[in-house]
């Protein structure tokens, strides 16, 4: 037998022999069973579904589709024989985020991940963005120029968390080099082998294999970096306090966590935590906020009546120069935040929350369902080990929930009367929107998100016209780094390519 072949089939025993064993296990540990609910056929023997989700460039159509076919509450046969509950009922969204801190945990997989990679400032970065685009014009032939925004909104993203989050500045802006940036970067260009899927599929079941995944070393490199860098923080503080150095009183949100590490804070938390709350905030500020900018210009690139309009009311409001004070950003400018949210509806950066029931818990539902066994329930008994999903992006631009046009950009939904649906109104998040979940894990940076991302599209929107690069007709695709980015079909690399112009 030749070694590839026999390779082969020594893993497809230990694969069959690893599957019994996990058999054996779950039906000797069930002290109680979760309601038997519609789902898909499973697609494969070992591996479930999980490698046909995998596959998808985008698993939210295939998971709205389920939940019209199987109910709004869903089985999904994973590795193994285990299986994932979807959720997609507003009601049982509500009570899963409310028991999330206790109930509804990370699972084994979730716990190693998250422990590997866990308003002036925000003008100031974007007209640095605008310095080097206008240079860039400058040196032009015909005023126009094709530059790549999906890199620039990276070094906004980065280095205004930076600054803005723990009195930091990476520089990237200015082209100094950064260990982080690289490092981001480097994620975006990983390509795993067949053989990495396979482990990382197979790490739901069996979570030690997350040691073995590609991104490993680069996780690594990221942690030493943040811990660097808020080790520095750490002593430049002490050094303030005990009088060695003089600084002016650190207001970021790092610098009061910093506050909370001193010994007679009343509210005292470790160097440990400290460090490990920055990289949390690194990585949640880079991504979601680079993410959800970049998909803002592909959307007013691809209608540009939609971005005229939000020129003509900024503007009308700023015609004689200077930039919007945080309340006017909040309140005074409806077609900015209609365009905001509807970016953040429909290209939410989180995908979906994944969690493990650690308690028995009964699920209630807003629409009863019927079950596998042709019962109908207004609510479902969900058993301790049950792996639990809430898919954010297919609720977000669920036609059920948001109307015949949830797949379209429209922000004119947010300001007419009637435009958000009465079943989205029954999603509890902000705003309805899940992309910032709900319930005591709430994201605590909504309000720093939120004003970085109006101001930066405010100054952007002012001062320049977006359009694509190939025309109305460019595809794109979703590259897999940290979080799925936005990408053109066929090209390496998260890029995104746009022309861009002064406006006249």
């Amino acid at each position: 037998m030749a070694p590839i072949q026999q390779t082969f089939f020594e893993v497809i025993i230990l694969l069959a022999g690893l599957w019994l064993l996990s058999k054996g296990v779950r039906i000797l540990r069930r002290p109680a069973k979760t309601t038997r609910l519609k789902g898909p056929e499973s697609k494969s023997l070992v591996f479930g579904n999980s490698r046909f989700l995998s596959s998808q460039q985008d698993v939210a159509p295939v998971l709205e589709e389920w939940a019209e076919r199987y109910e709004a509450m869903f089985r999904i046969p994973e590795v193994l024989g285990r299986t994932t509950i979807i959720l997609c009922d507003p009601k049982a969204i509500q009570h899963f985020y409310s028991k999330e801190t206790y109930v509804y945990v990370h699972d084994a997989l979730g716990k190693a991940l998250t422990a590997d990679i866990l308003a002036s400032v925000f003008f100031d970065s974007a007209y640095m963005v605008k310095e080097a685009w206008d240079s860039i014009l400058d040196s032009s032939e015909n005023g126009e120029a094709v530059i790549d925004v999906q890199d620039w909104m990276n070094h906004v993203a980065l280095d205004s968390v930076g600054i803005g989050g723990f009195s930091h500045d990476f520089g990237t802006l200015r082209g100094e080099c950064s260990t982080i940036a690289e490092i981001f970067d480097s994620f975006g260009k990983l390509k795993p082998t067949v053989l990495q899927i396979l482990l990382l599929v197979l790490s739901t079941a069996f979570p030690v294999l997350t040691h073995l995944r590609p991104s490993k070393s680069l996780v690594r490199k990221f942690k030493l970096a943040a811990e660097e860098i808020s080790m520095e923080l750490l002593q430049k503080a002490r050094k303030e306090k005990e009088g060695i150095v003089e600084g002016k009183e650190d207001h970021s949100i790092i610098g009061l966590l910093v506050k909370a590490a001193s010994d007679d804070s009343e509210l005292h938390m470790s160097e440990d935590e400290v460090i490990a709350q920055m990289k949390v905030l690194i990585l949640a500020g880079y991504e979601t906020i680079s993410i959800s900018l970049t998909w803002a210009l592909i959307e007013l690139s691809k209608n540009q009546s939609f971005q005229t309009t939000l020129r003509e009311e900024l503007v009308a409001h700023y015609s004689k120069g200077g930039d919007p004070t945080y309340d006017q950003l909040t309140n005074d400018l409806p077609y900015l935040d209609a365009v905001v949210h509807e970016v953040l509806r429909l290209h939410a950066p989180l995908w979906q929350t994944n969690r493990v029931a650690a308690e028995d818990d009964i699920i209630p539902l807003s629409v009863p369902i019927q079950t596998a066994d042709d019962k109908t329930v207004d609510r479902v008994s969900i058993a301790a080990g049950q792996a639990i999903t809430v898919p954010i992006r297919t609720v977000n631009r669920s036609i059920s929930i948001w109307g015949a046009d949830a797949k379209e950009f429209k922000p004119q939904r947010w300001l007419e009367e009637g435009g958000i649906q009465e079943k989205a109104v029954e999603i509890r998040g902000y705003r309805h929107l899940l992309t910032f979940v709900d319930g005591p894990r709430t994201c605590l940076g909504k309000g720093f998100a939120l004003t970085e991302f109006k101001a930066t599209l405010s100054v952007l929107v002012r001062n320049y016209t977006f359009e694509l690069r190939d025309g109305p007709d460019t595809e794109f695709e979703m590259g897999k780094t940290i979080l799925p980015r936005p990408k053109v079909s066929g090209e390496d690399g998260c890029r995104m390519p746009l022309r861009i112009r002064r406006v006249d």
